[in-house]
């Protein structure tokens, strides 16, 4: 069980079901987004609990999960079966400090990845430990097959170098008579890393092995497209494979090991497509100007508009909880919000301006009109918004949301598409 859990992958910001059906615009949701920086973690909430070699490392609530299992499995289950006759309190004890030597294990792992990634260039959000394992995060996909290859299989070799040094720590127990427990514990943190190191190694896209396999496809034929497609399909029907086992084990009567079988194998299908998906969106907008997509009639409010007008002519008609402020002359001045609103008292709304409560707009949640859609994209992802708004030489241009460049998209499969398989909308 504690095998199934590890899967390590490379993040993909992207869902193919955004592409069948992309997102809606979600102006309702707080101008924060927009006036403000917040961390997002693409599985959910997560914990940064520190920074090594500048690389940000975050715990997912969902890893609180997998350290809860992983505990009481090593507790109840592993070490009284391997080392029977200990207390129950040093089985416990074995299964807290084995669990720690797992989470540090997988960050080590990612770590490697994350440090080639740097080597070569590549940009890296931070490492995020999640349910299924760990993910390196990363804002580009590798430019050619080399930088793949090297980033792909730096994470098997190091679970391998790691587990070799939990071997010989645990002979050099065996040797100078150390405490069982001790090397109890060394004993199961080399089999667990040499475990990963083998599991990743398994040519199934976008477990590691399965980016050696595309990177080898990639260099062999000279095209991306078609090395990614065939490799998400090949991780897609390892995943589905791993679906099917996990059902035999379930009616079989291993329910929770079945259970895990089958969320790992339905995880694999869907990394496997969003990755794929993700390199037809990043090269359907690479090179196309962000004017060319926005929306170029954005509901901004003039400086000069009370509170008072500005709650009943654009809150409750529009029902947005954002608004960009311009000057006069076309000028963005900043932005103004709900929250914003809800700090003045209600009775002096009509003495008060929108440019007397409208806080500037972070050049983070602005871009300018002749960027490059790709790099919108980027950046939605890295500053954790779903829109932004669209600037030049200071003016208002318009505004950009993550569902204009999914609607873009999807208007250019559907026109260019068929044969190279990019997917259809349907």
């Amino acid at each position: 069980m504690v095998i199934v859990s590890l899967i390590e992958a490379k993040s993909p910001s992207i869902s193919e079901d955004h592409v069948k059906e992309p997102p809606k615009d979600r102006e309702e949701e707080s101008g924060k987004e927009i006036c403000a920086k917040g961390e997002k973690s693409m599985f959910g909430r997560k914990i940064r609990i520190f920074k090594l070699f500048g690389f940000s490392v975050f715990i997912d609530l969902s890893w609180i999960i997998i350290a809860v299992l992983v505990t009481w499995s090593l507790a109840q289950g592993y070490f009284p079966y391997f080392n029977p006759g200990l207390s129950a309190g040093a089985y416990w004890v074995m299964g807290v400090v084995g669990a720690l030597g797992l989470f540090l294990s997988v960050i080590f792992h990612e770590m490697s990845h994350s440090l080639v990634a740097r080597r070569f260039g590549l940009p890296m959000r931070g490492i995020t430990l999640f349910i299924f394992g760990g993910v390196s995060e990363m804002t580009e996909e590798p430019r050619n097959p080399k930088t793949e290859f090297s980033m792909a299989i730096a994470g098997p070799v190091s679970s391998i170098v790691i587990g070799f040094l939990f071997y010989g720590l645990y002979r050099a127990g065996l040797q100078l008579a150390w405490s069982e427990q001790v090397w109890a514990v060394l004993s199961y943190l080399a089999f667990i890393n040499f475990a990963l190191a083998v599991f990743n190694l398994i040519p199934a896209y976008p477990l590691d092995g399965g980016r050696v396999l595309r990177s080898g496809l990639w260099s062999w034929k000279g095209n991306l497209r078609w090395a990614t497609r065939t490799a998400s399909r090949i991780g897609s029907g390892f995943g589905m494979a791993l679906i099917i086992l996990g059902v035999l084990s379930i009616l079989t009567g291993n329910f929770i090991g079945g259970l895990w079988w089958f969320l790992i194998g339905l995880f694999l299908r869907n990394a496997s497509s969003m990755s794929y998906t993700q390199l037809l969106l990043e090269r359907a907008l690479k090179g196309e100007p962000i004017r060319d997509i926005m929306n170029t009639h954005p509901v901004s409010i003039p400086s000069g508009t009370s509170i008072d007008d500005l709650v009943h002519n654009y809150f409750y008609r529009y029902h947005y909880k954002m608004f960009p402020v311009q000057t006069e002359s076309g000028k963005l001045e900043g932005c103004i919000t709900l929250d914003k609103i809800k700090s003045v008292p209600k009775d002096q709304w009509k003495d008060t301006t929108v440019e007397d409560v409208a806080s500037g707009c972070a050049p983070n949640n602005t871009v300018d009109a002749s960027t490059d859609a790709l790099n919108v994209m980027a950046k939605m992802n890295r500053e954790g918004v779903s829109k932004l708004l669209v600037t030049e030489d200071g003016a208002l241009e318009g505004i950009v949301t993550l569902k204009d460049l999914f609607d873009f998209f999807s208007i250019k499969a559907d026109l260019e598409g068929g044969e190279e398989g990019v997917p259809r909308r349907r």
